[in-house]
């Protein structure tokens, strides 16, 4: 089932993808997020804008058309592609992450070598961190985080998807909901995971983490559970991918995974924090509801403790 269909008949409605999002705050935390489903074309140009900013910064588009090997007509297609409406647009935006930063490579962390000493594998790993919460904060809409809030709020139950590393934040983000009163249920497995889906129902609410966005055991349960007529909120890496294309809600972490980094904590991290995000909103606006069950859980546990 495409995106367009992934909402058909469950009672919730679709948001309108017709009109441009947002331009990104960060343009390289853009390219990184849907760097895996370009074309060869577009990725070129995305591998030049990660690589040397600046040089994109000072080019033409007919320059840049030459440097990269590709038409300007690809060139503005690959612009509009990171959500940007045209590459004036682009560079504009490149110049002032460029004229930001310290240093260029601030806009890129340095990939991690197999010579590397660890004095930089602490430097470049920390630098990633830092970045993948700040790249994160700077694209996460506080309209859509505040009708994510409402909506689970109001959830009967709450499905939370996710395998892997992605499983782990599943799993924090349903310890968080129960903490503060709030029925909601983890699932790695992606049988009792598409078991609870089918029983979702209008106004629950199921999760669905992947950092690629593809991840076929948090896919089909998502699907499943839209058609149930619950919302679906994703969690990815990548705004074009097929996690984000059935979602009603879709909040991008912007950390990034390397060849010696799989299932990094700048993904990790990345994710957590748009989970606690959603867990401060939560707290919030259920206040007094959430205050007691915090204390209420806080005094079982120590009593637990003190036995």
């Amino acid at each position: 089932m495409d995106g367009a269909g992934a909402g058909a008949g469950t009672g919730v409605a679709r948001p309108s993808r017709a009109a441009l999002p947002p331009e990104p705050a960060n343009p390289a935390a853009a390219v990184r997020a849907v760097l895996p489903s370009l074309t060869p074309a577009a990725r070129a140009i995305a591998r030049i804008i990660l690589d040397d900013p600046e040089l994109v910064v000072r080019s033409t588009i007919t320059e840049f058309s030459s440097v990269s090997g590709t038409s300007e007509a690809t060139i503005v297609r690959t612009a509009r592609v990171l959500g940007y409406s045209g590459y004036s647009q682009l560079r504009f935006a490149l110049a002032a992450a460029v004229a930001v930063a310290k240093e260029p490579e601030r806009l890129v962390p340095g990939d991690l070598g197999p010579e590397d000493p660890l004095t930089d594998v602490i430097a470049k790993v920390a630098r990633a961190e830092s970045e993948a919460l700040a790249d994160t904060a700077a694209q996460l809409d506080p309209e859509q985080l505040g009708e994510v809030v409402t909506a689970i709020a109001a959830a009967r139950r709450v499905d939370v998807y996710g395998v892997g590393a992605s499983g782990l934040v599943a799993a924090d983000m349903s310890q968080k909901l129960l903490r503060i009163g709030l029925s909601s249920h983890p699932f790695a497995d992606a049988h009792l995971a598409l078991t609870s889906a089918a029983l979702l129902k209008e106004g629950d609410v199921a999760v669905a983490i992947s950092c690629s966005g593809e991840t076929p055991d948090v896919l089909v349960p998502a699907r499943t559970a839209a058609e149930a007529g619950a919302m679906v909120v994703g969690i990815t890496n990548n705004p074009r991918s097929t996690l984000a294309g059935l979602a009603h809600h879709t909040m991008v972490s912007a950390g990034r995974e390397t060849a010696y980094r799989p299932g990094a904590l700048a993904s990790r991290i990345s994710q957590l924090l748009i989970v606690d995000c959603v867990f401060v909103g939560l707290a919030q606006r259920t206040y007094d509801t959430a205050d007691a069950a915090i204390r209420a859980t806080r005094e079982a546990t120590e009593r637990y403790r003190l036995r």
